[in-house]
């Protein structure tokens, strides 16, 4: 038997764009928007890690871990202002909010110790890989071109996760609850930005 429409809604795992006229762009202008505010805050994540990294003895190695992802992460930050300016899309107006709660994160999880970093690391990099992967899934007909460049992008926020993870992210004190709060605010942020 088939599932009631309310349970083949819930069990969808991609948000449709809306309907009526404009369904189209006004879902593409919130993918970019969101998309944007996600990098910003990366960028900001680990640039604060670097600063807090690059200013302890014997810490080089992970200071220069931490810049080399800023970097990757600036590169997919660019791209989206590209986009934006280019669509004449508005960032979210919560980038201010985003900057101070991205730098915060990252300075506190940096001071509490390189596994702890790591820890933020993974747990941001596993929602963003969600997140891109459902963006992919919606666009690969619509927008084939997005979803190909989504896809680049994913792959390396993928390539984070792992680096943390084999780097002892989950040796990180207080690992599960640290993990949850970091993933949780990253879901809210989210669904924020994609609005306003």
């Amino acid at each position: 038997m088939p599932p009631a429409p309310e349970d083949a809604a819930a069990a969808r795992p991609v948000r449709l764009a809306h309907p009526g006229r404009g369904a189209s762009r006004r879902r593409r202008a919130e993918i970019l928007r969101v998309d944007h505010a996600g990098e910003y805050a990366a960028v900001h994540i680990y640039r604060a890690q670097k600063a807090v990294f690059e200013g302890r003895a014997g810490k080089e190695a992970i200071a220069a871990d931490m810049g080399e992802m800023q970097g990757q992460e600036a590169v997919h930050l660019a791209r989206f202002e590209a986009l934006l300016n280019a669509e004449r899309v508005r960032p979210t107006i919560l980038t201010p909010v985003w900057r101070l709660a991205a730098l915060g994160l990252g300075a506190g999880t940096a001071l509490l110790g390189e596994k702890a970093a790591h820890a933020c690391t993974e747990a941001v990099e596993s929602v963003i890989e969600e997140h891109y992967a459902d963006q992919i899934s919606e666009l690969e007909d619509r927008d084939p071109a997005l979803a190909a460049e989504l896809t680049v992008f994913r792959d390396e926020e993928l390539a984070h996760h792992d680096h943390a993870v084999d780097h002892g992210s989950r040796d990180a004190p207080g690992y599960r609850l640290l993990s949850a709060v970091i993933k949780a605010g990253c879901r809210a942020a989210i669904k924020v930005s994609e609005r306003v």
